[in-house]
């Protein structure tokens, strides 16, 4: 009889036989994928391509074995189909779909499926797969959740960023151990289902419209290992359940608005934590991390941007951790204050791969010993403090072959940049050292730097030109931002060999001579910024060439000319060509179809507004100011459905404010000073949104495995995400968006996310006539009214009371009339206000808020208006035009009827006195006489 012993040794050797068998396809005998499962895949192929699609081209019948098909996974010995990775398949393109579940029926030892990202909106079959393991359905468009009952061995299912998916309900008696259904704007009333799963390890509740009424089931979940439920709507402090779920490991809460304090309990009783986020609330009080001393296993401590409210020491008591942290973020809070030093107990970190302690006002020598401790160290960001000296270390001790980032940012480092920088740390991918007071030359050893894709020195005061070795070897370089230095030379000479740059700028340096044609060496350039130089010439034709272009600044040199033919070969979506010598027109073949900010500001335009515009459907920014068009507006500028700041001042504009105006319901910023604008001001003005426009959007920076059944977090993705999430910030286009303002009495800029919060109206300067409307009152979110210059009438209407957000308000040089209305002390931001020159009377406004801080300036200029800060009032004071006594009205009457019939008789008597000498020569001879000796006499 065989023993056991011999029967296992035989059937391993058969195993081994076939897997041998399994690799020798070349030699003749060859295992291919199942048959069925084949047929399958290709009847799943063409559902995928339904109906012209060509996602899954290694698909192919002539190509036997299927599990060498792409995103298709085999098991070794039996080859049946184990995984189907099928994310991203169907062509975007494509109209949502459908599938039919029964073309999975074949594949009876599935594990894995993934259909993410798929625009798949159902399964018209239940599906039915007995060893399905981990179901993958994110980013879809199910409005609801397939039968599952029929997946006996589910145990990770995925439905984040669907729509709202409806009947969770159906998860109810599913034994999951893990569940995302992240960003779907879920209420908490619809997560019943996954309270009752008491089998449950991991849950992602990221990113919906959950309030604090969710803890009583979620503190239910006491077997949880991994808990995300960041970007909800918490208000509340932490909930202190939370502190009995011990089996945790990861903890993410980051992006919500938990206040209070932090409990010190919470991570005393966790003690298997390894990572904690808790970034981006509104936490106070204060908090030691001496509150993890015996979390030894915490490798991640996440708690950046807390809006500078919580108070934390790592000093005070001293913090020794037990644990080698891998990512510390303490970013944006009250560090160590008053003295500001950098935490002690990083001396002995030796582990770590990414820190951020950036925003926190830190202050000392810049901390060279975090490069020479850490030699597995990737990112390093410390901008937005106080560090100063040099950017200096030891080049035999900092030696690191994996660090990807520094950023410096925002500090006071001076001196020289190092000269072996490049040998020191080769593999660097992002360097910012941006905002500084760095000086003397760029080193050439940035060119050993062979993985460099963002490089940033911009404000410091670099002198010479651009280095050669960093213009030729550094053939990764997608972004290279020097502007505001002290650069000069050509632009790019002809040697620039970068071949992947996408983001240039270099405005605001010394450079000399035409735009260089070395710019042709970077076919893929996204973005060229080479305002406020000294370039001259015209725009080369061959600038057509550059198919990827889509911003352009050219702003503040002495190119002049009119722009060559092939520009309008250009997809732009950015262009700024403001203060130059362009003109006198525009090519009307310039391509706006997806313009979104056009300047063209101080040049030498002429004509009636351009009707190179009239397709620029796209527009958000608008600058044609200090041109010398003229015309009137046209009216088709209402079809500017996203139109957001439109600046016209400084030219010569006339007729009426068109009512089409009105259509542009996203305007924020309308300049139309500095014109001859006549008629009234429309009413309809109030339909604009004028600062009401806040656009918040929210992203995920977690990275779960969909590969196994846990969605344990990877540190690899939280290092390489905030690399990639650096490289692709510094590729906005918001931050090239200017506009400048005149705000409180001053011409202010405006970039970035800060435009976001900006609103103002501006009308002065022009010839427009009629009180102001009722309506401009219900502006209730403009910051800055100015309708000074004009030749309005009437009362300042008091539902100006309701600009409760304005701080500037400018109504001087006009007529207006009446008194001023009181309710306008309730304005709390008004810092500049002035009604001068007008024919207001009676009281000042009373002195309280913000009138209390208002001197004569702002009420000079209007003679029958008193009180504080002008002279007082008193009886003898009062204007007749105000005074309520009949007898003086009656006077007042017959003064101006005498008035007016004087001036009548005196025209007819000098009419007839014409007349007469005009028939009569003799007498005209004789006054004519009288007048000659009166003038000689005179002289």
């Amino acid at each position: 009889m065989v023993s056991h012993q011999s029967f296992a040794l035989v059937m391993q050797l058969s195993a081994q036989l076939l897997i041998l068998l399994g690799f020798c396809g070349s030699g003749g005998l060859s295992i291919a994928c199942f048959e069925p499962e084949r047929i399958g895949l290709m009847k799943l192929k063409a559902a995928f391509n339904l109906p012209n699609g060509s996602a899954l081209p290694s698909w192919r019948d002539d190509q036997g074995d299927c599990c060498r098909w792409e995103g298709v996974s085999c098991h070794n010995i039996s080859m049946r189909v184990t995984k189907l990775l099928l994310n991203h398949t169907r062509d975007s393109r494509l109209a949502p779909w459908s599938l039919k579940a029964s073309f999975f029926l074949p594949f009876e030892e599935l594990e894995v499926l993934d259909l993410g990202f798929n625009q798949l909106t159902a399964f018209t079959e239940t599906l039915r797969l007995k060893r399905l393991q981990v179901l993958d359905l994110r980013a879809n468009e199910l409005t609801e959740v397939p039968s599952l009952h029929e997946l006996p061995s589910l145990n990770a299912l995925y439905l984040q960023f669907n729509y709202r998916p409806k009947n969770l309900s159906r998860l109810e008696g599913l034994k999951l151990e893990a569940v995302d259904v992240s960003f779907n704007h879920l209420a908490g009333d619809s997560l019943s289902a996954i309270w009752s799963m008491t089998s449950l390890k991991a849950l992602s509740i990221a990113g919906n419209q959950l309030g604090d009424s969710i803890f009583q089931g979620l503190c239910q979940l006491k077997s949880l290992e991994e808990l995300d439920a960041s970007y909800n709507e918490f208000v509340s402090s932490i909930p202190p359940c939370i502190q009995n779920m011990t089996s945790l490991y990861a903890l993410d809460l980051h992006r919500n608005h938990f206040g209070g304090n932090i409990p010190s309990s919470l991570f005393a009783n966790l003690k298997s934590l390894q990572y904690i986020s808790l970034s981006g609330n509104a936490f106070e009080g204060s908090f030691s991390l001496a509150a993890l001393t015996n979390n030894s296993r915490l490798e991640v401590f996440d708690l950046a941007n807390n809006y500078h409210r919580l108070n934390i020491t790592t000093e005070d008591p001293l913090y020794a951790p037990s644990a080698q942290l891998k990512i510390f973020c303490l970013s944006d809070c009250a560090l160590n204050e008053p003295r500001g030093v950098i935490p002690t107990f990083l001396r002995d970190q030796h582990e770590l791969r990414l820190l951020d302690l950036s925003h926190n006002n830190m202050r000392g020598a810049f901390p060279s010993w975090l490069l020479e401790n850490n030699t597995k160290l990737e990112a390093l960001k410390l901008s937005n403090n106080a560090f100063s000296g040099s950017f200096s270390f030891n080049s035999s001790t900092a030696s690191n072959v994996d660090i990807q980032l520094i950023d410096m940012s925002s500090n006071f480092i001076d001196g020289e940049f190092p000269v072996s920088i490049g040998s020191t740390f080769p593999n660097l991918a992002f360097i910012n050292m941006s905002r500084n007071l760095i000086r003397g030359g760029i080193p050439s050893s940035l060119g050993d730097m062979r993985l460099l894709s963002l490089l940033d020195l911009s404000n410091n005061d670099f002198i010479g030109e651009l280095p050669e070795s960093l213009l030729c070897k550094c053939q990764r370089l997608e972004v290279l931002k020097l502007s505001k230095n002290d650069l000069r030379g050509e632009v790019l000479p002809r040697t620039a060999n970068l071949t992947k740059l996408h983001t240039l700028s270099l405005d605001n340096n010394q450079f000399t001579g035409v735009i260089s044609p070395g710019l042709l060496n970077s076919p893929g350039l996204h973005t060229l910024d080479v305002g406020s130089n000294f370039l001259s010439g015209t725009i080369p034709n061959w600038i057509g060439d550059f198919e990827s272009l889509e911003n352009l600044l050219l702003t503040n040199n002495s190119l002049e000319g009119p722009l060559p033919l092939r520009f309008c070969k250009l997809n732009l979506k950015f262009l700024c060509l403001a203060a130059n010598d362009f003109g006198p027109t525009i090519p009307s073949c310039v391509n706006v179809s997806v313009l979104s900010h056009l300047s063209l500001e101080s040049n030498h335009l002429r004509g009636p507004f351009p009707q190179f515009l009239h397709d620029a459907s796209s527009i958000v920014t608008l600058n044609l100011r200090n041109n010398g068009l003229s015309g009137k507006i046209p009216p088709w500028i209402g079809s500017f459905s996203k139109l957001r700041a439109l600046l016209l001042k400084g030219n010569n504009f006339e007729g009426l404010i068109p009512h089409e105006l009105c259509h542009i319901k996203n305007m924020s910023i309308m300049d139309l000073s500095n014109n001859s604008l006549s008629g009234p001001i429309p009413s309809c003005l109030n339909k604009l949104d004028f600062g009401n426009l806040r656009v918040l959007g929210t992203f995920s920076t977690l990275s779960f495995s969909t590969a196994s059944l846990s969605m344990i977090y990877k540190f690899n993705s939280k290092v390489s995400f905030f690399v990639e999430g650096a490289v692709e910030n510094a590729y906005t286009d918001d931050k090239l968006v200017e506009v400048q303002f005149i705000s409180k009495s001053r011409l202010e800029s405006y970039r970035g996310n800060i435009l976001e919060y900006m609103s103002g109206l501006d009308l002065s300067c022009n010839n427009l006539s009629g009180s102001i409307p009722l309506e401009v009152g219900y502006m209730i979110d403009l910051l800055i009214l100015n309708l000074s210059n004009n030749h309005l009438m009437g009362p300042i209407p008091s539902t100006f009371s309701g600009l409760k957000q304005i701080e500037s308000l400018d109504l001087s040089y006009n007529r207006l009339t009446g008194k001023i209305p009181p309710q306008l002390t309730e304005l709390s931001f008004l810092s500049i206000f002035t009604v001068a020159h007008n024919n207001l009377s009676g009281q000042t406004p009373e002195r309280k808020n913000q009138f209390a801080t208002f001197d004569e300036k702002s009420y000079e200029g209007n003679i029958f208006l008193c009180g504080l800060p002008l002279e007082s009032c008193n009886s003898s004071e009062q204007s007749p035009l105000t005074t309520t006594i009949p007898d003086q009205k009656e006077d007042y009457s017959f003064r101006e009827a005498f008035a007016w019939s004087f001036a009548g008789s005196y025209v007819v008597a000098f009419l007839g006195t014409v007349a007469f000498l005009f028939i009569s020569s003799h007498y005209r001879t004789i006054m004519f006489n009288f007048f000659y000796r009166q003038i000689n006499c005179f002289y």
